[in-house]
Formats: C-alpha cells, sequence, structure tokens
C-alpha cells in the first residue's frame, strides 16, 4: 500500500511540476518596458534627438486581458501594441491616420525585449 501511495503522489508532483513553470502574469511595467526595449532596437530614435516630443511611447487601454502601448513614429503613423497579459504574446498594428490605413504589421513575444 505504501508503494502505491508513493507512486500515487510522484505521479501529482510530476504532474504539477510542469504546469507553473511558463505561467507568468504580465505586469503594465513589463509592457511599457518591453515595448519601449523593442522600439528603441527596430526605430531609428536619432531624428528624435534634437526634439524628442516627435516620437513618443505611451500606454494605451486596458482590457481585462491586454495592455495597449501605443508607439508615434515621427511620421505620425501609430503603432499599437496589443500585449497579452497571460502569455506576453504581442500583436502590432500600425495606423496612418493621414492617409486612414490600418495594417497587421506581425507579432513579437514581450519576453525577448523584457
Amino acid at each position: 500500500m505504501k508503494q502505491i501511495v508513493l507512486a500515487f503522489a510522484s505521479i501529482i508532483l510530476l504532474c504539477s511540476c510542469g504546469s507553473n513553470t511558463s505561467k507568468t502574469t504580465i505586469t503594465e511595467k513589463m509592457a511599457y518596458e518591453g515595448v519601449s526595449n523593442y522600439c528603441h532596437s527596430e526605430y531609428d530614435w536619432s531624428i528624435a534627438e534634437d526634439n524628442p516630443d516627435i516620437m513618443t511611447l505611451e500606454m494605451g487601454e486596458e482590457t481585462d486581458s491586454a495592455y495597449q502601448v501605443v508607439f508615434r513614429s515621427y511620421t505620425g503613423a501609430l503603432v499599437y501594441f496589443n500585449v497579452d497579459k497571460n502569455n506576453g504574446s504581442t500583436r502590432m498594428e500600425e495606423y496612418v491616420p493621414a492617409l486612414d490605413i490600418k495594417n497587421d504589421v506581425g507579432t513579437i513575444n514581450l519576453f525577448d525585449y523584457i
């Protein structure tokens, strides 16, 4: 009987170990930091050295499942980063107000930039 209990306990332990390791909830600060790091690595910020206000990054709307971080380029285009709070997957959508054009521009894993 003791062997059955030990075997059962081992199975429960093995099953529970893998389920908690990849579960990290994204905070608002993490979402902003990761998107900021991505934007600074992918976009040329040198044009904003003399006038930092022409390129901005700010928090947008928040839902129960996602944060939105908004990047505004010196061209006036906006990139909306929708960060999933549960897993860090981030969908990007570019909007050009002057032309009223929206495009999905890809996805990133926020954890690659934190």
